[in-house]
C-alpha cells in the first residue's frame, strides 16, 4: 500500500480505524468500553481532596477526578468533559474546558474569539476563513480553525462552524440537575475523519485480505522488542507505575553505535507510544553514548514528538542517566482489546 490509506473495520466486535503510510501502520483508533475524550456530562461535585486542589465527581459512568477547583462544594452540579483514559481502577479525568472538536472547527464556550490554526500561513486563505466564522460565531462562544480548512469548500467548513456552535450551545445551555451523559466521544470511524484530513484511500468495506493485513500490523506493533534500523532495536513494556523502554545497539560495535540506536529509536518511539496507546511516566534507558551526544539525541526527540498528535512532556535526563517523558492517556491500552 502507497501512500495514505485508512481502513474503517471491525475487530471481535469494536469498531477499528487504521492509517497505513506506505503501508507501514501509522495510527489506529480502538473502541473502548471506557468512555473515550470528548464525552460530556452533568456531574455531582462529590468530595474536596485536601491538599491537592481536587474534587472528585459522581457521573453515570462512575467517578471522576476535577484537578485545580475553587469555588464548588459537594452537591453542585457541573459539566465536565472527559480528557484521556484513567489508569486501571482510578477515577476518570475530567476537566471544565469544554471542548467541540469537529474535522474543520472547534468550538470553545469558554474562550470567546476566533482563531486560525498556526500551519495555515497564506494570508489570503486565513482572511477567507475569519470571513466565513464571522458570520456564524455569536458573542460568547469561541472558534478555533484548524488546519484541514485549508482548501476546504467554504460550505463545508461553514457547515462544521454551524454544527459545533450549536452542539456547543445546546450542551451548555443543559447545565442543571441530576447527574447525566450529555455527549458521547466520537467512536473510532468518526475520529479518523476528523483527525485523518489529510487526502488518502479510504477503505470503508476491507475485503478479508485487508482485515488480514490489519491484524497483522497491530499484532506486530503490540510486541515489546521492535526492530531499528543498523540491527539496533527498541524494547517497550508498560509496568503499572511506568512505561519503560530500553534501547539496545545490537551487534553494531562502532563508536557511533550508540548514538544511531537512540536517534532511530527516539524516531520510531511516538509512532510505537500512539499506536498501542501507551502513556503516563516514560522512562528511556538510552543506549550508552558520550555526554556530548545527549543534545543531538534531545533536538531529535523533540522534533518527533512535535509532529505526535498525543501531547507528551519531554522532562530531561535523571541523575542516573536515564531521560523521562511524561505522556498523556489519550487512548486505550492496544494490549488489552487485543485480547
Amino acid at each position: 500500500m502507497k501512500g495514505r490509506t485508512v481502513i474503517l473495520d471491525q475487530l471481535r466486535g469494536r469498531e477499528v480505524s487504521a492509517l497505513f503510510v506506505d503501508g507501514r501502520l501509522d495510527d489506529v483508533y480502538v473502541e473502548s468500553d471506557a468512555p473515550p475524550p470528548g464525552t460530556v456530562y452533568r456531574a455531582r461535585a462529590d468530595r474536596p481532596v485536601k491538599g491537592q486542589g481536587g474534587m472528585f465527581l459522581t457521573t453515570p459512568d462512575g467517578s471522576a477526578f476535577l484537578r485545580q477547583v475553587k469555588g464548588l462544594a459537594p452537591g453542585d452540579p457541573l459539566l465536565v468533559q472527559v480528557t484521556g483514559y484513567a489508569e486501571p481502577g482510578k477515577a476518570l479525568p475530567v476537566t471544565q474546558k469544554l471542548l467541540f472538536k469537529s474535522r474543520y472547527a472547534i468550538a470553545t464556550p469558554d474562550a470567546p474569539g476566533v482563531n486560525v490554526s498556526r500551519n495555515i500561513r497564506d494570508d489570503e486563505e486565513r482572511v477567507r476563513l475569519l470571513d466565513i466564522a464571522d458570520a456564524l460565531v455569536p458573542e460568547g462562544i469561541g472558534l478555533i480553525l484548524r488546519s484541514a480548512c485549508f482548501g476546504a469548500a467554504d460550505v463545508d467548513v461553514a457547515d462544521d462552524i454551524q454544527s459545533m456552535v450549536e452542539l456547543a450551545q445546546q450542551v451548555v445551555a443543559d447545565g442543571t440537575g441530576l447527574a447525566e451523559k450529555l455527549l458521547d466521544g466520537d467512536a473510532p470511524h468518526a475520529l479518523a475523519w476528523r483527525e485523518w484530513a489529510e487526502p488518502g484511500t479510504v477503505v470503508t468495506n476491507p475485503d478479508q485480505e485487508q482485515h488480514n493485513t490489519l491484524i497483522e500490523a497491530l499484532q506486530k506493533v503490540a510486541e515489546p522488542v521492535q526492530p531499528l534500523s543498523g540491527g539496533a532495536s527498541l524494547c517497550v513494556e508498560p509496568t503499572r507505575a511506568l512505561v519503560a523502554v530500553d534501547i539496545n545497539t545490537g551487534s553494531d560495535m562502532s563508536p557511533a553505535a550508540g548514538l544511531k540506536a537512540n536517534i532511530a529509536a527516539a524516531r520510531a518511539l511516538p509512532r510505537i507510544l500512539r499506536v498501542r496507546g501507551l502513556g503516563g511516566q516514560i522512562t528511556i534507558d538510552v543506549a550508552p553514548m558520550p555526554k556530548k551526544d545527549r543534545r543531538a539525541f534531545e533536538v531529535c526527540l523533540r522534533a518527533a514528538f512535535r509532529a505526535d498528535s498525543e501531547e507528551t512532556a519531554l522532562v530531561g535526563w535523571t541523575p542516573g542517566g536515564n531521560y523521562e517523558l511524561q505522556r498523556k492517556r489519550g487512548r486505550p491500552l492496544l494490549q488489552g482489546l487485543l485480547v
